[in-house]
């Protein structure tokens, strides 16, 4: 077989490749900024001593870790405007629906397995720091936000850069709902060109160069922690 990959490098074509992994890219980063936001809220929340707001969490990261992401996905963007208001159907309909309710189950998926890292973290650090923190007129939120949860990150480094590259790997998922990222867009591309194998091959090193990115910056982040750690 010839391989041809000007036919899907065209301005036309590299062009509808470009939008799709800048897509791709703003759907990652946005999700993953809410991803992480949210479970060191719901870390916080699952480890205070109020037994309904734990039970609270356990029932969220259940949900959102036995049910498939594609699953959920569908829930947000077929189910969910069912029961929203309508002038908020009608805001989210005009500001791109398909891309805020993909981001939405994105970022709660990813935020249920952060917080699952941030608290095994969190156990590992001696329950006496939180009595310290208290000891020293820090409240609750204070001891958690300024002393607990930046050494649990640091704890949970490496869970977490594997957490992100699911997280990025799960965008792909947001073409079933017709966000035009990198795979739907590689998908038109084929259907237009015909050449399978160069244009898939294309999405493929994208998703690989991302993917050792995010690796690298995790690799980086672990380096500074030691030094910091050791002085």
């Amino acid at each position: 077989m010839h391989l041809d990959f000007g036919a899907v490098l065209t301005p036309q074509y590299a062009h509808w490749i470009l939008w799709g992994a800048a897509t791709s890219v703003a759907l990652f980063l946005s999700s993953w900024v809410l991803a992480f936001a949210s479970a060191a809220v719901l870390v916080a929340v699952g480890s205070a001593p109020f037994r309904g707001g734990r039970w609270a969490v356990a029932c969220f990261v259940a949900y959102h870790r036995n049910v498939p992401m594609l699953v959920q996905i569908f829930v947000w963007y077929f189910a969910v405007p069912q029961v929203l208001p309508d002038p908020w159907t009608r805001w989210v309909n005009a500001h791109s629906s398909e891309f805020i309710f993909a981001m939405i189950a994105l970022f709660l998926n990813a935020a249920a397995y952060m917080s699952e890292d941030l608290r095994s973290g969190l156990r590992a650090l001696p329950r006496a720091q939180m009595e310290a923190g208290r000891a020293l007129g820090l409240s609750y939120v204070q001891t958690m936000r300024d002393v607990l949860l930046p050494q649990a990150v640091r704890a949970a480094l490496p869970a977490l850069v594997n957490q992100s590259l699911s997280l990025f790997k799960a965008t792909s998922l947001a073409m079933a709902v017709g966000v035009a990222e990198m795979t739907y867009t590689s998908r038109q591309v084929e259907n237009e060109t015909y050449r399978t194998f160069e244009t898939f091959a294309i999405a493929s090193l994208f998703y690989v160069t991302v993917s050792f990115a995010i690796m690298a910056l995790g690799a980086w982040a672990d380096r500074r922690t030691i030094r910091a750690a050791g002085r």
